[in-house]
Parts: structure tokens; C-alpha cells; sequence
């Protein structure tokens, strides 16, 4: 009988967790867009009719879902680093470099051998992006695992050092030849070749076959996680690093590697924003994706399929922010002032559910020792 009870404590604590891991995130969205309303009144703007717009842009067209769509592919590859790093207790903020990176090789790649097939050379951009977001990450693991050096500090300044390298090659190595012959020197590449395109999934807009790789990769990044021998190992190092020493595990090269793989998931993010959407290498390749990235993961409870609908679900704000925008002629910077509010009422609810969930984990195991 005390077994059968605590079975069902446990059950009910799972529940529970389940429960506030999806609720306190979307009341912080709700909470957020509620306090973006009463800005809207202030600039004598109706919000049900500027969220309507919103609403009708993200999803109310077949161009509008399908650009909610591509957003939605580089939030949910970043998103699987983030769920990997975070399962071993690594913070990478080092998403935007990573994708520059990323971004950088695929397109050194494609116009080094534009005669590649398009079989060869697809493949290969992915896989030298993800090899090079790797590398980006490689560099604070080491540093963490060995210096001891805040990861959230290096995987910054490698931001730093991620864009001005390629405000280097974008105006040099790599700046379009056409730009040199106009001397107008706008900072983008040449275009890649035709062969290294991503596929469209339709006709006539920007959907491509990144989107499937990404949802393929979510799965796969499950079954790493759940199913996996390494997977189990990143999964203890994070939730008890002193319990998994003494059980032989190697703490700090699974940290290393869950920081390793972010940065490679990362990095093909930004080559599917430049064979797939972009086909050149323009300034501001990253987006925003690699924050938005972090709290699409957040919003999806650190898990890889939880993140598939968060991640749709920050593309639609995206795409529908500018629709809103256009509608209700508000200024952007109230666009920007929204989806802060959405990142951080999402974050503080992420804060909010750990504690609570730690709480309800002490009193069940409580209530477990009194009825055993």
C-alpha cells in the first residue's frame, strides 16, 4: 500500500510539473501582450485591431503562415542547442556568432566551387556549418572545462569577435565582384550558385527544405537525449555534476560537448538562412534568432519537440509584427517593446517554474518518507 501511494505522489508530482512548465509560460505571453495593449492605448491605437493584424499576418495567408514557417526554422536550430547545453547545466549565449559562423563557411563553400552538384554541395555547406558553429562553441567549453571561464561571458565576447569578422571578409575576401565593378561597396557576397539553393517546399515563397531538416533534427535531438547512452550522461552531468563523478562519468567533457553541439546546431541555422532564404551573405544574417532562439527554447520547457509549436509560435510574432506594424502605422521600436516584454515575462516564468517545481519535488518527497 505505501508503495502504491507513492506511485501515485510521483505520478502526481509529474503532472504537476508538466502542468506548470506549459502554463506559466503562455500567462507570461498573455500577461506581456496584455501590458503591450495598454501601450497600444496610449498611442490611441485599438489592440484588438493591431493584434488582429498580427493574428492575420502570421497565419491568416498561405505567404504569411509559410514566412511564420521560415522564421521558425533557425528559432527551433538554435533552440536544440540550447536544449542540449541547458541539459547539462551550460549557458550559450553565443547563438548569434554561431550562425554568423555558420553562415560564413557555407558561403565561402559555395562560391569557392560553385560547380559542385547540388547533392555534394548542399550536404557539405550543412556540414561545414555545423562544424564551424562547433568550433564557435568549442572554444568557451574548453575554457569553461579547463580555465574555469564563465561560458555566459566568452560565448559573448565571441559574438563580438563573430561579427567583426565578418564585417572583414563581407567588405574584402568575399564582397560581390559587382559591388567592386559599381564601386558601391554594399557589404553582401556574390550569390551562390543555384545549385547550393535549399529546395522550396512551395512555389513562390521562401519555404524550403530547411524547415524539414530542422523538424527532423528535433526529433533526432529526442532520441539523443532520451534514448541515447550520451544523452543520459549530458542529462545527469546537469541535473547532479557531483552524484555522476562518483558514478565515473566524465562531468567535463559532457559539458563540453553539449556546448560543442549548440554551437553546431547554431551553425546550421545560419546556413540555411543563406542557402535557403537569403543565397547571399548579407549584414544582419542572425536575425535576432539566437536570443529569440533561447527563450523559444525556454517558452518549450527545454525540450525538443515542446520547442516545435514555441518556435512556430515566436515565428508567427515575428512576421506578425510587422504586419501589425503596417496596419496600425505604430512605431517599430513598440514592436521591439512587445516581444522584449514577451522574452521576459517568458524567462522570469522559466525562473518561476523551476522554483515551483523544486518546491512540489521537496514536499513529495516528503510526503513519500511519511507514508513509507
Amino acid at each position: 500500500m505505501p508503495i502504491r501511494k507513492a506511485a501515485s505522489s510521483r505520478s502526481s508530482f509529474d503532472l504537476i510539473k508538466i502542468l506548470i512548465n506549459f502554463l506559466l509560460p503562455i500567462g507570461g505571453i498573455i500577461f506581456a501582450l496584455i501590458i503591450g495593449g495598454i501601450m497600444l492605448l496610449f498611442l490611441k491605437v485599438n489592440p484588438l485591431t493591431a493584434y488582429s493584424a498580427m493574428l492575420h499576418g502570421a497565419v491568416g495567408t498561405t505567404y504569411g503562415l509559410t514566412q511564420t514557417l521560415v522564421k521558425a526554422t533557425p528559432l527551433l536550430l538554435v533552440g536544440l542547442g540550447i536544449c542540449i547545453a541547458s541539459r547539462a547545466m551550460m549557458f550559450n549565449i553565443g547563438g548569434p556568432g554561431q550562425i554568423i559562423i555558420g553562415a560564413l563557411v557555407a558561403t565561402w563553400l559555395s562560391v569557392t566551387f560553385p560547380n559542385w552538384p547540388g547533392y555534394i554541395l548542399i550536404p557539405s555547406c550543412i556540414l561545414l556549418g555545423f562544424l564551424g558553429g562547433a568550433l564557435w562553441g568549442f572554444v568557451p567549453a574548453i575554457l569553461k572545462v579547463r580555465l574555469l571561464v564563465n561560458e555566459i561571458l566568452t560565448t559573448i565576447m565571441l559574438n563580438a569577435i563573430a561579427l567583426l569578422l565578418m564585417n572583414m571578409l563581407i567588405l574584402g575576401p568575399l564582397l560581390d565582384p559587382a559591388q567592386l565593378a559599381q564601386g558601391t561597396y554594399i557589404p553582401q557576397s556574390a550569390e551562390l550558385p543555384t545549385n547550393a539553393w535549399l529546395p522550396r517546399l512551395i512555389p513562390h515563397t521562401l519555404l524550403n527544405a530547411g524547415s524539414i531538416l530542422a523538424l527532423v533534427l528535433a526529433f533526432a535531438v529526442y532520441v539523443f537525449l532520451w534514448r541515447t547512452t550520451i544523452g543520459y550522461r549530458i542529462r545527469a552531468v546537469g541535473l547532479n555534476p557531483n552524484a555522476s563523478r562518483h558514478s565515473s562519468i566524465n562531468v567535463a567533457f559532457y559539458q563540453a560537448l553539449s556546448l560543442i553541439l549548440a554551437g553546431g546546431f547554431a551553425g546550421i541555422a545560419g546556413v540555411v538562412e543563406v542557402i535557403g532564404v537569403q543565397h547571399r551573405l548579407l549584414q544582419g544574417v542572425d536575425g535576432g534568432y539566437g536570443f529569440t532562439g533561447m527563450v523559444a527554447a525556454l517558452l518549450g520547457g527545454l525540450h525538443p519537440l515542446g520547442l516545435i509549436p514555441a518556435s512556430i509560435l515566436f515565428g508567427g510574432f515575428l512576421v506578425g509584427g510587422d504586419s501589425m506594424q503596417r496596419a496600425t502605422q505604430v512605431p517599430s521600436t513598440l514592436i521591439t517593446a512587445i516581444m522584449g516584454l514577451i522574452i521576459l515575462f517568458v524567462s522570469g516564468s522559466a525562473l518561476w517554474s523551476r522554483r515551483l517545481i523544486a518546491r512540489r519535488r521537496i514536499e513529495t518527497s516528503k510526503d513519500e518518507e511519511a507514508q513509507s
